[in-house]
């Protein structure tokens, strides 16, 4: 085998690392923003109990990697050369967000930038499988969200129904250690389907090198991006854990509990139908939701407005930014 295929392979190892690195830190707030909002649990023992559960949760299945390296674009087509430009455009937007302090989805990033990098590549949009992408990426873009704010609205509603007459201390009190159990499941969910997507890249370059002759997750991948995540997740991100669970809405632990409890049944849902969805679209309209049980007022729609529009800008803005990154290494 060339020398420069294990390079390059080698290459993409490390920088899929470091996106899922990236990736941990970026979107700890999926996990834990509520919990730290409300004062359930402390910024230190909320980012160990997150990353702990991410780095599990990461084992938990392959189908999203699955969808992410053998789906959406064709592997046969496309080089090695290309799966680094596209985890590149990935990085490159994950860090402008997180310094804006702006919750955007990494695995649309992802998606995004390896649909830009191959089509430049192969100068044919035929490289890309549209049904796979339309099925498993743009309908849930659209739909997990919309879910995700139905559930947690209706999930608030019934709690309210439920507790009423029972004094608020008593709820508040009941729902700081619950809220403890919904945080544990969505940091659990967010491994199972975050983790994936380098897992999937990873996979799919092996795949183009020659270095496995059919798609699989190996074990050591498995291991490699939990615990890149789980690492990254440790570090905090609390700038975007500001942003979610404490200037889009006024949470009580009640609330909190309702959000991640709503969220982590979409997520665990759309992993489980092999769907690679945005853990931070999620999340943040569950909060929308349970927000607006109470009246539409208590959502901060400005801030909600901008998260907004990173969900819709994410895909088209990474293709663009790997399209000129492929474009400027072809003129080279």
């Amino acid at each position: 085998m060339h020398s420069s295929i294990i390079y390059l392979s080698v290459i993409i190892v490390v920088l899929a690392l470091i996106f899922d690195f990236i990736n941990g830190f970026h979107d700890s707030a999926n996990a834990i923003a509520t919990s730290v909002s409300t004062r359930v649990l402390s910024m230190k023992w909320a980012i160990i109990m997150s990353a702990v559960l991410n780095f599990i949760g990461a084992f938990m299945n392959e189908k999203v990697a699955k969808t992410i390296g053998d789906g959406i674009v064709n592997t046969n087509l496309i080089s090695p050369s290309v799966i680094i430009i596209a985890i590149c455009s990935a990085i490159i937007w994950d860090l402008l967000t997180w310094y804006i302090a702006i919750p955007s989805s990494s695995s649309h990033a992802l998606i995004g930038s390896l649909i830009g990098a191959s089509i430049v590549y192969q100068t044919s949009f035929s490289v890309v499988n549209w049904t796979t992408f339309l099925i498993r990426v743009i309908i849930p873009l659209f739909l997990s969200p919309i879910v995700g704010f139905i559930f947690g609205y209706l999930c608030m509603i019934i709690l309210q129904w439920i507790l009423r007459g029972i004094k608020p201390s008593t709820v508040s009190s009941f729902f700081a250690k619950a809220q403890i159990t919904s945080a544990m499941l969505m940091a659990l969910n967010h491994g199972g389907n975050d983790a994936q997507k380098s897992m999937g890249v990873i996979s799919m370059a092996l795949v183009s090198g020659g270095l496995i002759s059919n798609f699989y997750i190996p074990t050591w991948v498995k291991g490699s991006c939990a615990l890149a995540m789980a690492l990254g997740t440790s570090i905090g991100g609390y700038k975007i854990i500001k942003t979610m669970g404490m200037n889009m809405a006024k949470l009580a632990p009640v609330n909190g509990f309702a959000a991640e409890t709503s969220a982590a049944a979409v997520i665990f849902s759309s992993t489980m139908m092999n769907a690679p969805v945005s853990t931070t679209q999620i999340i943040s309209s569950s909060i929308m939701g349970v927000a607006a049980s109470h009246r539409l007022s208590s959502v901060r729609w400005i801030i909600a407005k901008n998260i907004l529009w990173a969900w819709i800008i994410t895909i088209p803005v990474c293709i663009l930014i790997s399209s000129i990154i492929s474009l400027v290494i072809k003129m080279l």
